[in-house]
This record gives structure tokens, C-alpha cells and sequence, in this order.
């Protein structure tokens, strides 16, 4: 079963494609795929940008697609940078200026106040066949923690080295990559996937 994931990042298709070894689900990168779009996020949620991203690529192709949208919410941020987590400071800013400066605005707050969330939206899109309409269905996951007071770990991307997991009493970032799959918003959101397309092939 060949899926295409609607994704530049690389580090997506990397750790989904770790989640998956061993299935028989083959996932496609957009360069794999020979894909070029410029697709426009504009959605006010994870799940409308998963859908966007999602039913763009399948409308081009005519092949089943897999898109994520995912970003972090911090409450003492009032949710942010939640779906301009990419974007937030530029898209071309790297994480550790962006990092940084989370760890500064949030200098004087207290622990207790730090709460935290991965957020994970995966959409994935079903084409035409045999008749019968395409459909799009939305998987939700999520990971709870707070926010560090320093940046620590080399494993992960992203915010992960600021993203203090409670249980681990460790950083995002110093998970090894099979522990963090196992507890992470992608890996919640992708297992209800893996679960869809088994039903699916059954």
C-alpha cells in the first residue's frame, strides 16, 4: 500500500516512516512522488490545514495522501504559537533563536504555570474509485507536557529540546527516537491511521 505524505519536511517523513517499519504501508515524499505544489495553509485549525494540505495533493495525483499539520500551544502563551508554530518569527528563523525565545518570555514563569502540548492533525485523503466519491478523514494527537527552563537533547527537531515531558523527567529532545514515537502527538495521531487503513485492507 503506497501513501503519499503531503510534506516538505523531511523530518516528518523520517520519523513517520520509523512508526511504520515493518507494516506493509510504503510512504512517499513529495519529491518521491515527483510532487510539486505550493499549497497556502490558511486554515484556522490543525485539522483544516491537514485537510487543505491533504485534498490539494490528492486532487493533483489521484493517489491516497497523508498530510499532518502540527504545532505546539503553550498556555502561558494563550495557545501560541499552536498553528503558526512553523512560521512563528519567519519561517526561515531557525529553533534555537525560536526556542530561545520562548525560554525569554517565559523567564519568570513559574513551573506550575509552563503547561504545554504537542498538538497533531493528520487528514488523510481517500481518491475516487470505482464509483465511489473521495472522502477525507481527520486523526487527532496529542502530547502533554511543559515547558523547559533550558533547551536540552540532540534527538528530535523542532521545539523538542525546549518540551520537558514530566514522565521521563526529561526533554523531548533526549527521548530516544522509539520512545518518543511511542508517546508522541504524531505517534498517537498515526497509530488511529494505521488502525483506519488496516480496517480498510481487512
Amino acid at each position: 500500500m503506497k501513501l503519499i505524505m503531503a510534506t516538505g519536511n523531511q523530518n516528518k517523513v523520517r520519523e513517520i516512516r520509523e512508526m511504520l517499519e515493518g507494516s506493509s504501508i510504503e510512504i512517499l515524499s513529495l519529491k518521491d512522488a515527483g510532487i510539486t505544489a505550493d499549497i497556502e495553509e490558511n486554515g484556522a485549525t490543525f485539522e483544516e490545514n491537514a485537510i487543505i494540505k491533504a485534498e490539494a495533493i490528492r486532487d493533483l495525483c489521484g493517489q491516497m495522501v497523508l498530510a499532518d499539520d502540527s504545532g505546539l500551544m503553550i498556555d502561558a502563551m494563550d495557545g501560541g504559537p499552536g498553528v503558526h508554530s512553523a512560521r512563528f518569527m519567519g519561517e526561515d528563523t531557525s529553533y534555537d533563536i525560536k526556542n530561545a525565545a520562548i525560554l525569554r518570555e517565559l523567564a519568570d514563569v513559574p513551573e506550575e504555570k509552563r503547561g504545554a502540548r504537542f498538538v497533531c492533525a493528520m487528514a488523510l485523503a481517500y481518491p475516487e474509485k470505482d464509483g465511489i466519491q473521495p472522502e477525507t478523514k481527520v486523526f487527532r494527537g496529542v502530547f502533554e507536557g511543559r515547558i523547559a527552563f533550558e533547551a536540552k537533547g540532540e534527538n528530535g527537531f523542532g521545539y523538542d529540546p525546549i518540551f520537558y515531558v514530566p514522565s521521563r523527567n526529561m526533554t523531548s529532545a533526549e527521548l530516544s527516537p522509539e520512545e518518543k514515537n511511542a508517546m508522541s502527538h504524531r505517534g498517537n495521531a498515526l497509530r488511529q491511521v494505521v488502525a483506519e487503513l488496516r480496517g480498510k485492507s481487512d
